[in-house]
C-alpha cells in the first residue's frame, strides 16, 4: 500500500489538486487510480474517474463520477463536467491527448504509466529525486482515512509464494479489481 499511496499523493500534489478542483482520474479503479480517487474526494475536489463499466458501481462508492475510458471519453466527461481543472492517468491507455483536451493544457496534466508522455507535452512521473512525497506525510493523509472507513483498499487475491508469475500475470492484465498480494 505504501508504494501506491506514495504514487497517488504524488499525482495529486504535482497537479495541484484541491477542494476547488474538477479532476479527471483516468484508470481510477486500479490501484494507484483507486487511492488518487479516494485522496482528491478526501480533499474536497469533484472527480470524474474512467474505467470499464463493470468497475462503476466501485467508483461511486468512492465517491467518483463514473465514465467509460476509451474512444468518446471526452465528451463523456464534458456531459458530466464541462469544466475540468486537473487530469491525472493512472492508465497508460493512450488517452493523454484527451486529457489535456479536457484539462485545457498540459500544466495539470499528469501521468504515471505513459510511456508516450513527451510526445504529448505531459509530464511523467515516477516518483525520482524531487517528486516523491516524503512518507511521513503520505501516512498522515492515509492513515487516518483507512482508520475511519473512508478509504478502501481492496485486495483483488492472494496467492502463495509458489504463484508468484501467476500473480504477476493476473496483475499486468489489468482485469483484477484490488491489488495482488504474496504469501509465504
Amino acid at each position: 500500500m505504501t508504494i501506491v499511496a506514495e504514487a497517488a499523493a504524488r499525482a495529486l500534489n504535482l497537479t495541484g489538486v484541491s477542494a476547488a478542483d474538477t479532476v479527471v482520474i483516468n484508470g481510477a479503479s486500479g490501484g494507484v487510480g483507486s487511492l488518487a480517487t479516494q485522496l482528491a474526494v478526501a480533499r474536497g475536489a469533484r472527480v470524474i474517474g474512467t474505467a470499464s463499466e463493470r468497475n462503476h458501481d466501485y467508483l461511486r462508492a468512492i465517491g467518483a463520477i463514473p465514465v467509460t475510458y476509451g474512444a468518446g471519453m471526452a465528451d463523456r466527461v464534458r456531459a458530466v463536467a464541462p469544466t475540468v481543472d486537473a487530469a491525472v492517468d493512472a492508465a497508460g491507455r493512450g488517452a493523454l491527448p484527451d486529457l489535456v483536451e479536457l484539462a485545457g493544457g498540459t500544466q495539470r496534466v499528469i501521468t504515471l504509466s505513459d510511456p508516450d508522455a513527451a510526445a504529448h507535452g505531459v509530464r511523467f512521473t515516477g516518483g525520482g529525486p524531487g517528486e516523491s512525497v516524503p512518507l511521513p506525510d503520505v501516512f498522515a493523509e492515509v492513515l487516518p482515512l483507512y482508520r475511519t472507513g473512508k478509504l478502501q483498499f481492496p485486495i483483488a487475491q492472494a496467492y502463495p509464494l509458489d504463484q508468484a508469475a501467476h500473480a504477476l500475470t493476473t496483475s499486468e492484465s489489468g482485469q483484477a479489481h484490488g491489488k495482488h498480494v504474496l504469501i509465504p
